[in-house]
């Protein structure tokens, strides 16, 4: 709730009816003899009393994750008892997490969930793993900061092809293939000042260097595909991909070459985590890489070396 500021939206990611999740909240207050909330139609603010809760609570739920991980709990997963969903970020759909997590739904029993979300970036999903919000994700590892790398562990995926999304109409969209030393002069968007997605402009900024390749300055946060093509479509630039970005409205996805940039892709989470479900997933994850040549760079290929030494290890 304090995360939330919402009884449905709160009551929909702990799965459980709004009903229920306001009884126990009230039933919390008449123990403690403290209102803990304050409601309004649109929105439910922590009082001073909730405030003082909090941080004695959070505690209080990072101890029953740690003693559930330490006695594998999370892992026994008899048939047919409830089991938690085990939530999995794929950054978007369509992209190679999306198929990872749907192959390991076919690898699961029927009484074990998968749930998607849509974190947008392993910066951002990083700290919701390390706060129990989401178990798992995919990105750059090497892109993390290094105290947060410490408290997670990572099994590479794939090299993935990097692309740039071209306005209709752009000098270069007419091209099948772009050569980035094509793109100099140009001012490219890699979500530079988003702060769930600093890999990823890290990334860029590396690549771009010395090539003459600007990025484009902080665009307005926008939440959702409709919002993010939305305010791409009035600021035209330029936008790094992959080669499996989604399609957007009035743009054309080329692939980069000369060299071909790859995004190193990693699936993350939390160490010591367990789940009866994990273990599909990094079966899964396997499987595709294997059969896909995810993890075979091409001899023209370029990554940092930060990011291949994270990658090998």
């Amino acid at each position: 709730m304090a995360e939330e500021s919402h009884f449905t939206r709160a009551a929909a990611r702990l799965y459980v009816a709004q009903q229920a999740l306001s009884r126990d909240v009230r039933r919390l207050e008449r123990e403690l003899g403290a209102e803990l909330f304050v409601r309004t139609t649109r929105q439910v603010a922590l009082t001073a009393d909730g405030a003082r809760l909090l941080p004695y609570a959070r505690r209080v739920l990072e101890a029953e994750r740690e003693l559930l991980d330490a006695f594998g709990r999370l892992g026994a997963g008899d048939e047919g008892a409830v089991v938690r969903p085990l939530l999995v970020d794929v950054n978007s759909p369509g992209l190679c997490g999306a198929r990872v997590l749907e192959r390991a739904r076919q690898l699961v029993p029927e009484h074990v969930e998968l749930m998607a979300r849509f974190e947008s970036g392993l910066t951002g999903a990083a700290a919701e793993i390390l706060a129990g919000r989401i178990d798992a994700s995919f990105g750059r590892f090497a892109g993390l900061d290094p105290a947060v790398r410490a408290r997670l562990d990572h099994q590479p995926v794939r090299y993935e092809p990097m692309a740039v999304v071209l306005p209709e109409g752009h000098r270069l969209a007419g091209l099948d293939r772009v050569p980035l030393a094509a793109l100099a002069g140009e001012t490219v968007y890699a979500g530079a000042g988003n702060p769930r997605t600093q890999e990823w402009t890290e990334l860029a900024r590396e690549l771009f260097a010395g090539r003459g390749i600007e990025v484009a300055p902080p665009a307005p946060l926008a939440v959702g595909a409709e919002e993010f093509q939305r305010v791409m479509a009035k600021k035209r630039n330029p936008i790094l991909a992959v080669v499996d970005f989604p399609d957007m409205p009035g743009t054309v996805l080329r692939p980069l070459v000369d060299p071909v940039p790859l995004s190193p892709v990693s699936l993350v989470w939390r160490r010591g985590f367990m789940h009866p479900g994990f273990e599909a997933l990094r079966r899964s994850a396997i499987e595709l890489a294997s059969e896909e040549k995810w993890l075979r760079c091409p001899s023209d290929g370029w990554i940092p070396a930060t990011d291949a030494q994270v990658m090998r290890g």
